[in-house]
């Protein structure tokens, strides 16, 4: 296998195992181990999982638009140490709310919203996992962090045994099994997450995904030929070029001040850098003691 491989696969993760299980299996089809993922999706979870082969796989902590969409099915009248339907139950409640009222609390929950990350979660405090933390029964105090959640879609599946799918969009950062358990908690009944599938993560859509099994059954070239290029997970940052001697300045590491070149791109901005239309790079403009000017943060190409 090329080493200097490099490119995106959309995997639809199955049930019942970890993004890290995907991981490892698309090291073995791609022969590499430079191999990340972008948003870890639970064991009980399906759905789109993008993965960071050769020399995109350090690009997952730049990545700029990471918002999700997901279908879950939310199951009232119960609560779980986890949050969700695998989970040990914790109280039951014969009281079900109305079709109308689990709506009405749904809509509550969209917005700008403080939202308590679940103990079992790879959350790091204090340099531990909550999720380790909690299968030895230990609980700490976390911080609550906003999130955003865009829009909430509830339909009902079975409204006598308090089960409805909701379709969320929402920002990074969002544990749909933590928001089941609050729209339970805020009707008075509880409620855990009995499935969830991600359909959506950044630009990525789930019917553009494929299962390791389809991957599995494909050659190597069919498979190398899936990989989508690296900018692909940049498409939200501004395209830019340079000429041949700025260009050489800016692969050496300098950085190419907007003043002479004649951009004026925001401070903070982050940019797609191109070599006879070819991506090179992703930078960012910063500011300089003589003035705004682009800088590398990451090379895809040199």
């Amino acid at each position: 296998m090329d080493k200097e491989l490099s490119g995106v696969i959309l995997v639809n993760k199955h049930k019942g195992v970890t993004s890290h299980d995907i991981v490892f299996k698309i090291r073995r089809l791609y022969g590499t181990k430079k191999v990340g993922h972008t948003g870890t999706l639970d064991p009980l979870a399906t759905g789109v999982l993008p993965v960071l082969v050769g020399r995109s796989a350090k690009a997952a902590e730049y990545l700029l638009s990471e918002n999700k969409k997901y279908i879950a099915e939310i199951k009232l009248g119960i609560t779980t140490d986890t949050e969700d339907i695998t989970g040990n139950i914790l109280t039951k409640s014969d009281t079900l709310p109305t079709k109308e009222e689990f709506f009405d609390a749904c809509k509550k929950f969209e917005g700008e919203i403080m939202q308590i990350p679940p103990m079992y979660s790879a959350l790091k405090v204090n340099g531990q996992k909550l999720v380790n933390l909690a299968r030895k029964g230990i609980e700490i105090e976390r911080q609550a962090r906003k999130i955003t959640v865009f829009s909430i879609v509830p339909t009902v599946i079975n409204e006598a045994e308090g089960l409805y799918k909701i379709e969320v969009a929402c920002s990074k950062g969002t544990y749909i099994r933590t928001l089941c358990a609050d729209i339970g908690a805020s009707l008075g009944c509880g409620a855990t997450m009995a499935e969830l599938q991600r359909t959506e993560s950044g630009n990525f859509k789930i019917e553009n995904a494929y299962t390791i099994d389809e991957l599995e059954k494909m050659s190597e070239s069919e498979r190398e030929s899936l990989l989508l290029p690296p900018e692909e997970l940049f498409l939200e940052a501004e395209p830019v070029s340079f000429s041949d001697f700025y260009t050489r300045l800016f692969k050496s590491g300098c950085e190419i001040y907007q003043r002479k070149i004649g951009t004026s791109f925001p401070l903070g901005a982050f940019l797609r850098v191109y070599e006879n239309g070819e991506f090179i790079a992703l930078a960012e403009v910063k500011d300089f003691p003589d003035g705004s000017a682009i800088k590398s943060i990451k090379f895809f190409k040199i």
